[in-house]
């Protein structure tokens, strides 16, 4: 098969939840850990940490790979969704995995992956576990899909487990209260592995601080640090995805890692990780922002950045996906906008029509389009130079357009 061939079996296999949403979730371990035998066991061949949360955990992920770069070792970075590629997925030392190794890693097990019904997903995270192990990487830094206890990711021991924080984010897997979903994410915590939790909440702080003790799990907030960190990265969430970042790499007892390695970290996240869709600056006049942003926790505090920004008219291009709940996301957003709806381009989008009307009943009026970058192209048509263009509510929408 064709890198791209490959590709579209991999999609195809079984619904990735991306796309499809609740039908490709699955309820249990088994697949990966069957596969992970298979493999002969890669993740347990280099050393880890282990990211969940419901906003930030990217973010934070790719600040620490960052400044374990700038300290001198060989770092895996694996994340989801992707924006563009798949390969940005999969990474060492910023550079995305070559598609060739993809093709022939799935060329090697697809009989296994067939006879064992495997997901994207499992099969993803079992390819970057292989890599990682091949290529001899010094720590690698994994990302949560979804979740955490029943999550594929979760059969690492990891040097430290991280937690960014707890927002009511697909409910319809985790659980309707942030007790509940706290639960799910704490699955991460193993026996005596150090946790930090990003942000102290009083909702959810005894859910940590019992699965801690339960575990022998030495706990720290990163919260509670009163040090400003300087990074590249814009967006007023990061200060709090910086401080969890560098909680979690003090709490490294096998890695050094100087202040000096941290600040050159910090301040190079863009450089060394290629992150991108997070308060990314598109152009400038008409000034156009994109942010992945897409529940109400991490869209709160986008649109209160983006208020504080200087315009003469703003701009915003709005998608979002049908698992969720508009009533509690379209209110966040200034109704002196003028609004460009549209449907991000995957299975799980929802219709430009029903935002449109969905949004009228909170008074946010504005014209619907067929595509992201159709409602993208009227909105920098209409601004002046003075104005601001605001695209989000996806990350989906945003892939579209980066």
């Amino acid at each position: 098969m064709t890198y791209q061939q490959t590709l579209n079996w991999m999609f195809a296999q079984l619904p990735m939840y991306q796309r499809e949403g609740k039908t490709a979730f699955k309820k249990d371990l088994t697949n990966i850990l069957a596969f992970s035998k298979e493999l002969n066991f890669p993740e347990k061949k280099f050393k880890s940490i282990h990211v969940g949360g419901t906003n930030g955990k990217g973010s934070t992920s790719h600040i620490l790979a960052s400044i374990l770069q700038e300290a001198g070792y060989n770092v895996g970075l694996y994340t989801s969704p992707h924006l563009k590629s798949f390969t940005e997925r999969i990474r060492i030392n910023g550079k995305e995995i070559p598609k060739r190794k993809i093709t022939s890693f799935i060329h090697k097990h697809k009989a296994f992956l067939e006879s064992q019904k495997l997901s994207f997903f499992e099969m993803t995270v079992g390819l970057a576990f292989d890599y990682f192990a091949a290529e001899k990487v010094d720590i690698a830094i994994i990302e949560v899909g979804l979740g955490g206890r029943l999550d594929s990711t979760n059969i690492i021991i990891p040097e430290v487990s991280v937690i960014t924080n707890i927002g009511l984010d697909h409910t319809q897997f985790l659980g309707e209260t942030l007790a509940e979903i706290a639960f799910e994410k704490a699955g991460i915590i193993k026996e005596i592995i150090p946790v930090i939790i990003g942000e102290e909440q009083a909702a959810v702080k005894s859910v940590f601080i019992g699965k801690a003790n339960e575990t022998n799990s030495e706990i720290s907030f990163a919260s509670d640090d009163t040090k400003m960190y300087q990074t590249d990265l814009l967006g007023d969430y990061q200060k709090s995805n910086s401080k969890t970042a560098v909680a979690a790499i003090k709490s490294l007892k096998e890695f050094q890692v100087s202040e000096e390695n941290i600040k050159k970290g910090l301040l190079n996240v863009v450089k060394n990780t290629n992150l991108k869709g997070r308060w990314q600056i598109l152009q400038e006049k008409p000034k156009v922002i994109c942010d992945t942003a897409h529940n109400k926790e991490g869209l709160k505090i986008v649109l209160n950045q983006l208020k504080n920004q200087v315009y003469s008219q703003l701009h915003i291009v709005l998608g979002v996906v049908s698992d969720k709940k508009i009533e509690e996301i379209v209110p966040l957003f200034p109704q002196e906008a003028v609004y460009y709806f549209c449907k991000p381009d995957v299975p799980r989008g929802l219709s430009e029509v029903v935002l449109q009307q969905k949004a009228k009943e909170f008074k946010i009026i504005g014209r619907k389009y067929a595509s992201v970058k159709l409602a993208l192209k009227n909105a920098l048509l209409n601004a002046n130079q003075e104005d601001i263009i605001f695209v989000g509510g996806s990350t989906f929408v945003v892939a579209e357009i980066i």
